[in-house]
């Protein structure tokens, strides 16, 4: 990692920047999001066999919040000391504003103020979606009937992994090695983990003790892998913005929405995956409306998911939050936000031939906003491009005759267009 070797041609200010992003970096070591607000493995695996027997009763979880007076104490300073007017000024300003506010979210961890500040970073179901008048919410409603009618039957599909984490270990492996060389990224399996995987810009953990589809495969590899492992590693390299290697919370939403995205873009999305996701958004959404722990997990049930899913889906609305209801930990919103966010900015830069935006957002871990703001950046070599690309996005011509069909279809609007119409023109 080079971050800490300045490049001898930057101006005094980069290199100021570069000093106020070091202790950036040094300040949020102290914050760790998740593993403050998940439950324990084993908490989880008593409560799912609690249940399954049919006990359904609220959890009693405890929380301990860590002490983070003096790491907000030095986001404050360094949002204070860049309050210029200046596009690598505003990126470091809004990324300690976004990390102090997750400082005040552990703070409250256990109380209601998780909600609060959680919807102020990752935004909520109502809100609109860009260039819509439609929200989040009327999306997951979508996602969630068209599944229906397809007949995407949840607790079968989960039933039918047939790989086992260990196989699935040694296979991402020898991808990864080919990918990007032997050895930069190990793929590991962890019995404690609660979401399926995770991934860090050198290590992928997938869960133990499960079966993995070959859905899975695909989507880990397009997601964990080819975007935030990939962006992590390219962040890595940069000169000035070492901070480019970390995810803040404010670029939550792109990172996730570009993870998914690309397992829309390389066909390892299936419409289940998009019902799950959208069930998350619709349970936060009665979560914030009063419904408890438990009226969630039966809400995962009705939905078709079984016993142990239902629970997990449920303790990542509740995640950090009191479980009686009217609370809720709002990350999970972003998936579906993010995906449509990043969908539209790939079209929008494709109709003005701006592929070389679409590249810069693997660069690190970027807003979409930042792409543009920092652009003469780009330009300059003060942020450099991104090292690797995920294979959909090597085949510019492929991605732009997916994405231009879209465009165009996406004027046709199918409210007046009858089957006799299309079956005649056929």
């Amino acid at each position: 990692m080079h971050a800490h070797v300045l490049p001898p041609h930057l101006t005094p200010d980069m290199r100021r920047y570069a000093a106020l992003d070091q202790r950036l970096l040094a300040a949020v070591r102290a914050i760790r999001i998740l593993p403050t607000v998940s439950w324990p493995a084993s908490v989880e695996e008593r409560l799912i066999a609690e249940f399954g027997a049919g006990r359904l009763s609220l959890p009693d979880i405890r929380y301990r919040p860590p002490d983070l007076g003096g790491t907000r104490a030095e986001l404050e300073a360094i949002e204070r000391e860049v309050c210029e007017d200046h596009p690598i000024a505003e990126y470091l300003r809004r990324t300690a504003e976004s990390w102090r506010v997750a400082t005040e979210m552990l703070d409250a961890a256990g109380t209601d103020g998780v909600t609060t500040a959680s919807v102020a970073l990752y935004g909520k179901p109502g809100d609109a979606i860009p260039g819509s008048n439609r929200s989040n919410l009327d999306a997951a409603r979508y996602f969630v009937d068209l599944a229906d009618e397809l007949g995407a039957d949840l607790e079968t599909e989960d039933a039918t992994g047939t790989i086992p984490a260990e196989e699935l270990r040694r296979d991402m492996t020898e991808m990864l090695d080919a990918f990007f060389s032997p050895g930069i990224i190990s793929v590991e399996v962890d019995p404690e983990l609660t979401a399926k995987a995770a991934a860090g810009a050198t290590r992928i953990r997938l869960r133990g003790g499960i079966h993995f589809t070959e859905y899975d495969r695909h989507q880990l590899l397009a997601h964990e892998a080819f975007v935030h492992s990939l962006t992590a590693l390219n962040g890595r390299e940069q000169p000035v913005l070492a901070s480019l290697a970390r995810t803040s919370p404010r670029v939550t939403a792109t990172q996730e929405g570009l993870a998914v995205f690309a397992e829309l873009m390389s066909g390892a999305i299936d419409i289940s995956r998009l019902k799950r996701i959208s069930l998350r958004i619709l349970a936060i959404d009665m979560a914030l409306n009063g419904a408890d722990f438990v009226e969630v997990f039966r809400y995962f049930r009705e939905c078709g998911q079984n016993v142990a899913d239902s629970f997990h889906s449920a303790q990542r609305v509740f995640r950090g939050v009191p479980l009686t209801g009217g609370s809720a930990f709002a990350k999970d919103n972003v998936y579906l936000s993010g995906l449509l966010a990043v969908h539209t900015f790939f079209r929008w830069a494709l109709r003005q031939r701006r592929l070389d935006l679409l590249r810069n957002l693997f660069a690190g871990k970027l807003a979409l906003h930042d792409v543009m703001s920092l652009e003469a950046h780009f330009t300059s070599g003060d942020i450099v491009a991104p090292r690797y690309l995920p294979p959909w996005m090597q085949h510019v011509h492929g991605l732009a005759g997916k994405l231009a069909f879209s465009l165009f279809v996406n004027h046709i609007h199918m409210a007046g267009v009858e089957a006799e119409e299309i079956s005649l023109g056929l």
